[in-house]
């Protein structure tokens, strides 16, 4: 991470009504101090909430709003290891990936949300993402913790997951982008998600 994630994610921060900033791994790098409490203190300063993936302690230390459990197994017993490092003051939560089992076991750990998301080794994306909406509309008719829908690659997706039932839907900042484009992205976004809503 360096001054031109910072800058790209300021550029989308400042284009479109963001609810949360996932900060996660750069690659196999994990987020440190160092790297990540500029992300920290832009998304605050917008009234972003700030959640590091992966690292209770760093998200106590930095002051984040809270942490983010990434797609494995066991997701709700690392969860629940997570909170006692962060406290109840955080939020967390986490992605579950296509397990029922899971998300239901997490929101019995008093989970703030949970996250049906596509793990990069699946190989069949086209029925992964079938699979991600019925989940999503299955949480929704049943549950009252909100719904996070990760892994979403394009507009387009992130609509029809919406309309789903989503609460809310995760999309990584477009590395091939350049800055200049960045914020057309983030305002077609949030300009088709608004669509969305108005039309329900």
């Amino acid at each position: 991470m360096g001054e031109d994630v910072l800058r790209r994610v300021s550029v989308v921060l400042e284009s479109a009504d963001i609810a949360v900033l996932f900060i996660a791994p750069a690659g196999a790098t994990p987020p440190d101090a160092v790297s990540a409490k500029p992300l920290v203190d832009a998304a605050q300063a917008k009234g972003v909430a700030a959640l590091i993936e992966g690292d209770a302690q760093l998200a106590r230390t930095l002051r984040a709003d809270g942490v983010h459990m990434p797609w494995a197994k066991e997701a709700a017993k690392r969860y629940g290891d997570a909170r006692q490092i962060m406290g109840n003051r955080l939020i967390g939560g986490g992605d579950v990936g296509r397990s029922r089992h899971e998300a239901m076991s997490l929101c019995e750990t008093g989970a703030d949300y949970v996250g049906f998301g596509i793990p990069g080794h699946v190989e069949d994306r086209e029925a992964a993402r079938a699979r991600q909406l019925a989940l999503i509309e299955w949480w929704s008719e049943i549950f009252e913790v909100p719904c996070v829908a990760f892994d979403v690659e394009t507009p387009q997706e992130a609509v029809a997951l919406a309309h789903a039932g989503a609460d809310f839907v995760a999309l990584a900042i477009p590395a091939g982008l350049v800055i200049e484009e960045l914020g057309r992205w983030a305002q077609d976004l949030a300009g088709a998600l608004t669509a969305r809503e108005a039309a329900a």
